[in-house]
């Protein structure tokens, strides 16, 4: 009897030593897996998302400090410093991720101590929460529990209320409260908004110029000051000009910062608020070039958050230097040729409206804008009459040419087997119905016939035998005092095909804000054959000089272009540094003619000049070189609303040329507007500054060195604009 219960409880103990062991080995297993699993893990977080990790973590660490590094310099291409950065002292500030505004108010309040500030840009918005600042309990009282509970009970996120909150109090500090802020309160509070508007970390420029030396002595003593902590002297810097040269464009300081405007499109580039970024031409276009490349740190915080450590990552760079196309000595020479002829113009008879003149030369087979003058007449504060630069007219302003474009009529017409090489028109005054009369300025009389071919109505200006150019675009037939209707592609045909020579389109020049000009409308059918003689569309003078190249260039059109070469800053102050980029000559189309066809244009501008009829042998019969080119005047209204003048008839002057004729080395346009009230009375101003312009150049030419060319040499004038 009891074998059988021995076995029993036997039986019972190896079968609870089995489930137990069962049990312990699926721990086991289990723990296994959870080990094998983390184990896998750590090796896919460390081999496979390792250099991810520690990106992200280098992201964090790493970050990009204002060092104020140089923008890069300006030359002419000769080596001639146009812009600069000039050293100046400077205090800042910098904020840590956990400094408190308590602890910068503290810190401002001891540096009033050593420097003074300028508070003219302390807002009301800062008197108020520098009060408040000053006054919490008092200036939090001014709001009743009864006028918190009704914020409270509004049904909007709790930031809402507290804004809410925040602007009931301001409203309710008075001026009176405000007007007890003492100066040295509000020279305490001009500082703090400094510390305040900057990003933790990135340096604040408290004061830059006007710096004292002994401010900066004083506070270079103390800035191991605790009571300072964050303050530093540096040697900050600003941009300077050696000439008035307004395409240079200008920048923006770092009290301005980046404009409003471009702030999401500058941050999302890096760029911290108070960056100095170019803001027109030169500067704005290659800002990227210009900007450099900030200094990169990794900040090492202690458990506090404080930087106990500053490990320098990557120093930075200066902006690279900029080389022009433009001789500024030419340039220089030029201006005064164009501000003579102006102001002479000016003092003459019939002279109310005139007040711009325009000139730009470059090079037909390269693009390389040689010189771009503008000038316009206007007056100083105490009512004396003065020249400024109007560079930036030359590619933004437009007017009708006149019989300047003739050239591309021409050529348009052989393309168009509207015209023949030496084929004869008659020029006679035309009649259409409900117009006056249309006819070239040497034919008036009706019904007087005068055979010429296409050379002799270049040379003399025929108008009428562009108009029967355009006549035959058009498909249609002259018939006296017969209406004219045109259909709308034979304007947009003529406008496709001056394009090809740059008038009516962009010329791609590297300034922002090009001006295209003004495309007429297509009606009524006479103004097509306005748009023959340049009396319809506008367009700049940029545009002239680009159509001109064209032909100069045997038919290819270039893109102008101001900037030669992109250089690294210069290592040693004496010499220009290293080439980076070469601005390499860009065709941008061919015009769609022979080379006889150009040739026989080229032949008839030759002959403006020193044939018999001529429009400008007055001023180029005798030139001791080779060239061509073609005048022109227009018929323009003065519309300004309010000007006594508004509505007047006036007459624009231009001319275009090129030299030498054989092998063209510069392609120059001259644009004055308005020149005169009296179109009897047309003076010759554009030939006589052409004239000048080009001989300037030979004589420049003739006397240019090439020793040391990556010499950097100093401005032609001693002009300083800051």
């Amino acid at each position: 009897m009891k074998t059988p219960q021995k076995r029993r409880v036997s039986l019972a103990k190896s079968k609870l030593q089995s489930n137990t062991t069962f049990r312990m080995n699926i721990l086991f297993f289990a723990i296994f897996l959870l080990f094998s699993m983390l184990i896998l893990r750590l090796g896919y977080l460390q081999i496979v998302k390792g250099e991810d990790y520690a990106r992200a973590i280098a992201r964090t660490e790493e970050v990009a400090v204002n060092t104020s590094v140089p923008r890069g310099r300006i030359f002419d291409s000769a080596g001639r410093l146009q812009v600069d950065n000039e050293p100046v002292n400077s205090i800042t500030y910098t904020k840590m991720q956990t400094t408190k505004s308590s602890e910068m108010l503290e810190v401002a309040k001891e540096l009033a101590k050593l420097i003074e500030k300028d508070t003219k840009k302390v807002t009301l918005r800062d008197k108020q929460d520098f009060y408040i600042q000053l006054n919490t309990e008092s200036a939090t009282e001014k709001v009743t529990a009864e006028e918190r509970a009704a914020i409270e009970a509004e049904d909007i996120p709790q930031k809402e209320k507290q804004q809410k909150l925040d602007a009931l109090v301001r409203e309710k500090i008075t001026d009176e409260e405000l007007n007890s802020l003492t100066e040295e309160q509000l020279e305490v509070l001009a500082i703090y908004r400094e510390m305040s508007s900057g990003y933790a970390l990135s340096p604040q420029i408290i004061k830059g110029e006007g710096v004292t030396d002994e401010e900066f002595a004083v506070v270079s003593e103390r800035l191991t000051d605790p009571k300072l902590e964050g303050v530093n002297t540096v040697t900050d810097w600003k941009r300077v000009k050696m000439t008035d040269l307004t395409i240079l464009g200008s920048t923006t300081t770092p009290d301005q910062g980046i404009p409003a405007n471009r702030l999401d499109y500058y941050l999302s580039r890096d760029y911290s608020r108070n960056d100095r970024v170019g803001t027109s031409f030169l500067e704005q276009q290659y800002e990227d070039v210009l900007q450099g490349q900030k200094s990169i740190v990794k900040n090492v915080t202690d458990g506090r958050g404080r930087v106990i450590e500053t490990v320098p990552v990557d120093e930075g760079e200066p902006g690279k230097d900029l080389v022009l196309t433009i001789d500024s000595e030419l340039q220089y020479e030029l201006e005064k040729i164009v501000e003579e002829k102006l102001l002479a113009l000016k003092a003459g008879p019939n002279s109310q409206l005139v007040k711009d003149a325009y000139l730009v030369m470059m090079n037909p087979n390269t693009g390389d804008v040689l010189s771009m003058v503008g000038k316009r007449v206007g007056e100083d504060e105490n009512g004396k009459r003065v020249v400024n630069d109007y560079a930036f007219g030359t590619f933004t302003a437009a007017h009708e040419m006149g019989s300047t474009v003739k050239g591309a009529t021409l050529l348009t017409g052989y393309a168009q087997d509207a015209v023949e090489i030496g084929e004869v028109q008659i020029d006679e005054p035309l009649k259409f119905a409900g117009t006056t009369q249309k006819n070239s300025i040497f034919n008036t009389t009706a019904f007087n016939r005068i055979p010429m071919n296409d050379l002799m109505a270049i040379e003399r200006s025929s108008n009428v035998y562009m108009f029967k150019i355009a006549l035959d675009i058009a498909d249609r037939q002259y018939q006296y005092n017969r209406g004219l209707s045109v259909a709308p592609e034979s304007f947009a045909l003529m406008r496709n095909s001056f394009a090809q020579f740059g008038l009516g389109v962009e010329t791609g020049i590297d300034l922002p804000n090009e001006g295209t000009g003004y495309a007429g409308g297509v009606s009524p059918g006479t103004k097509l054959l306005d748009l023959a003689i340049g009396q319809f569309d506008t367009y700049t003078t940029m545009q002239l000089a680009q159509y001109i190249s064209t032909i100069a260039n045997d038919g290819y059109r270039m893109q102008p272009h101001v900037v030669k070469e992109i250089r690294k800053s210069s290592s040693d102050g004496e010499t220009l540094g290293p080439i980076e980029t070469i601005m390499e000559p860009k065709i941008m189309n061919r015009i769609n003619n022979t080379q006889e066809e150009i040739d026989r244009v080229k032949e008839g501008m030759r002959n403006v000049y020193i044939g018999s009829s001529g429009s400008a042998r007055g001023q180029f019969s005798d030139t001791p070189y080779t060239a061509a080119g073609k005048t022109g005047t227009a018929e323009a209204y003065f519309y300004e609303r309010g000007h006594a003048l508004h509505g007047t008839l006036n007459v624009n002057i231009a001319h275009v040329g090129f030299a030498p004729y054989e092998d063209p080395e510069i392609a120059y346009a001259v644009v004055i507007p308005f020149v005169t009230t009296n179109p009897r009375e047309v003076p010759r101003t554009n030939n006589e500054i052409a004239r000048a312009a080009a001989d300037k150049y030979f004589e420049l030419k003739a006397k240019r060195s090439e020793d040391e060319p990556n010499k950097i040499k100093p401005p032609i004038s001693g002009t300083r604009i800051e």
